[in-house]
């Protein structure tokens, strides 16, 4: 087996070589995974954090799974709320709001799931969406949509890094960006 190509990269002052995966023919993305990386998740919500300060927010929404440690600790350091978008419902969740979004790690449709609860906190609040990378703006997109239906305000988004066509993301606060890889 041969060894599997990374990139480095610097982020939030700390190094980290992320691996390459094709995701398609002739297409590979590093991948970021923060779980776990308790360092890096500390470092980001730091950063994020000041990059988000003069923004009006009341809340702070994520979607499932790999940017939960980002919003907790952002949730930590800026004292705000924090929703998570689940991607399956169940059945406590009442009368939850849906989007669907398509995943470009798996290629395949993903539903974004409002909880009955967190709809009812967001209604008239000021948010901002938060994720670990932005990559085709999919789930931005769902997790725009599903404020929207909630009768919530977005007035800020941020990720850890952006991918891919960087001028697509100019109103994302990040603190990197990442390039596509062709063969």
């Amino acid at each position: 087996m041969s060894a599997r190509k990374n990139y480095s990269i610097t982020i939030a002052g700390l190094k980290r070589k992320l691996p390459l995966f094709e995701i398609k023919p002739g297409l590979k993305i590093a991948i970021l995974n923060i779980l776990g990386d308790t360092e890096l998740v500390q470092a980001c919500a730091r950063e994020l954090s000041k990059k988000l300060k003069n923004e009006k927010i009341d809340v702070l929404v994520t979607a499932e799974a790999k940017s939960i440690p980002l919003a907790y600790a952002l949730s930590t350091a800026m004292k705000k709320p924090y929703i998570i978008l689940r991607k399956s419902y169940k059945a406590y969740m009442g009368d939850a709001l849906r989007a669907e979004t398509l995943s470009i790690t798996t290629g395949q449709p993903q539903v974004l799931v409002l909880d009955e609860k967190d709809r009812a906190m967001l209604k008239g609040k000021q948010v901002a969406i938060i994720d670990d990378v932005i990559s085709t703006g999919s789930t931005l997109q769902g997790m725009r949509v599903l404020m929207d239906k909630a009768g919530a305000k977005v007035t800020a988004e941020a990720a850890i890094l952006t991918e891919g066509d960087r001028a697509q993301w100019m109103n994302i606060y990040s603190l990197g960006h990442l390039p596509l890889f062709t063969d």
